[in-house]
C-alpha cells in the first residue's frame, strides 16, 4: 500500500475537501484527487462521497481512517528508528569497570540530554565490523595492533593514556612499597587471566614484557575481578596489572595494595574509534568532550618517563 496515497487520504478526510488537502500536501487538486481514486482501486472501495459542502468519508472511509492514521504512525517510528538525530548515541566500552566506561559516565553527567547506548564488545575486529555496519556509533580502542591498521573509512583518536598500577595481597614482597619501578618487577609473577591472545590488550602485554623482561602468566580460567581478587588477597607469590582508573571493590579485610608503578609509568592507550562518515550530532558532541577532557590532564609522553608500545596511535 503506498504511503502517500494514505497520507492524502488523512488530509482529505480531516480537511472536508480535496482543495484543501491538496493546498496542505503542496500538490494539485487533480493529484488528490488521482491518489484517492488510485486507493479506493486497491481496497476496493468507495472511501468519500461528495457533498455540496465538499467530501466526506463514506462508511468504509469512516471504518479505514483510523487504521490509516495508525499505518502513518508507524511509518513515522520506522523513520525515527534510524534517523541519527532521533535515536541513541550506541558507543562500545568494552567492560563496565573500565576507564572508557568512567569516561561515558563522565560525558552522560555533563550531557544528560543525550540518549546513549552503552555496549560491550569484546574484540576490536568485532568493534570495527559494528561501526562500518551502522550497529554503534563509536568504540574505545587501543589501536592499532602490529600488522592490523584500521580500515581507511574508520577514524580514529588518542584520548585517554591510564597510567598501570600493581595490586598485591598483603603479604607480598612489595605490598609496602609506596611505588614499584617497572624495572624492579622482573622475576615476580605477574598474573593476569583476561588476556586473550589476538586481542589488542595480548599485544599491549607483549611488547610490555619484551622490553622490560617481566614475566605475565595468564594461566588458568577467568572467573572475573572477584576471584582475581581472592587469588591475589591469598597468594604472596602473585601480583597483577590494573589500570589506574578501573573500578573495584574488596573487602576491607583482603588488604590489598595498588602500587603506581614508575621509571616509566606504563600507559595503557585508549583511542575512540568512529566511522568518517557517521552523521550522528552527539557522536561530535562526544569527540568535542573528550577532546577538552584530555586537554585539562596533563600530557603522559617520554619526557613524563612513560611507556606505551611504539605501533598504537600517536596523541
Amino acid at each position: 500500500m503506498d504511503l502517500e496515497t494514505v497520507r492524502t487520504f488523512v488530509a482529505a478526510a480531516d480537511a472536508g475537501r480535496f482543495q484543501e488537502a491538496a493546498a496542505e500536501l503542496a500538490v494539485t487538486q487533480q493529484a488528490v484527487s488521482k491518489r484517492i481514486a488510485a486507493l479506493e482501486r486497491d481496497l476496493g472501495v468507495r472511501l468519500f462521497t461528495r457533498t455540496a459542502r465538499g467530501a466526506e468519508p463514506t462508511i468504509d472511509g469512516q471504518a479505514f481512517l483510523p487504521h490509516a492514521r495508525e499505518l502513518l504512525r508507524v511509518a513515522e517510528r520506522a523513520v525515527a528508528s534510524v534517523s541519527p538525530a532521533r535515536r541513541p548515541l550506541r558507543v562500545d566500552v568494552i567492560a563496565s569497570r573500565s576507564a572508557a566506561s568512567g569516561l561515558m559516565r563522565g560525558f552522560h553527567r555533563t550531557h544528560p540530554e543525550i540518549d546513549l547506548d552503552v555496549l560491550m564488545l569484546f574484540d576490536i575486529e568485532s568493534a570495527v565490523s559494528a561501526i562500518r555496519s551502522g550497529a554503534i556509533d563509536a568504540s574505545f580502542r587501543a589501536v592499532a595492533a602490529p600488522g592490523r591498521p584500521l580500515p581507511d573509512d574508520i577514524a580514529a583518536v588518542r584520548v585517554l593514556d591510564e597510567p598501570l598500577q600493581l595490586l598485591t595481597g598483603p603479604a607480598h614482597a612489595l605490598a609496602g612499597a609506596r611505588s614499584v619501578p617497572l624495572a624492579r618487577l622482573a622475576g615476580h609473577r605477574i598474573w593476569m587471566p583476561g588476556i586473550v591472545p589476538g586481542t589488542e590488550w595480548a599485544a599491549y602485554y607483549d611488547d610490555l614484557v619484551a622490553e622490560f623482561g617481566l614475566t605475565i602468566e595468564a594461566t588458568g580460567p577467568n572467573f572475573g575481578s572477584d576471584a582475581l581478587l581472592d587469588t591475589i588477597a591469598d597468594t604472596p607469590a602473585l601480583a597483577t596489572f590494573m589500570g589506574e582508573q578501573m573500578r573495584l571493590v574488596w573487602p576491607a579485610g583482603y588488604g590489598l595494595r595498588r602500587i603506581p608503578v614508575t621509571d616509566p609509568t606504563p600507559v595503557y592507550p585508549h583511542s575512540l574509534l568512529w566511522h568518517r562518515d557517521n552523521p550522528h550530532p552527539a557522536l561530535a558532541t562526544l569527540r568535542a568532550h573528550l577532546t577538552a577532557l584530555t586537554a585539562t590532564v596533563a600530557d603522559h609522553d617520554d619526557a613524563a618517563g612513560t611507556w606505551a608500545p611504539g605501533w598504537v596511535i600517536p596523541r
